[in-house]
């Protein structure tokens, strides 16, 4: 199950340079997943100040 982030996201980026596969990445309105990278180990949502990242 991979992580997928809200709309509560604020573009901040921790979650993005936190990740360690590099599924993060900037999208239009937030920043986004990549479910086929994820590897579902929780670090973007232990480092987001408003909790955006949650498991699918």
């Amino acid at each position: 199950m991979a992580y997928a982030i809200n709309e509560e996201c604020i573009s901040c980026g921790a979650c993005e340079a936190t990740c360690p596969v590099s599924a993060i990445s900037q999208g239009d309105d937030r920043y986004e997943i990549d479910a086929d990278v994820c590897i579902d180990c929780g670090a973007c949502a232990g480092t987001c100040p408003v909790g955006a990242p949650n498991p699918q």
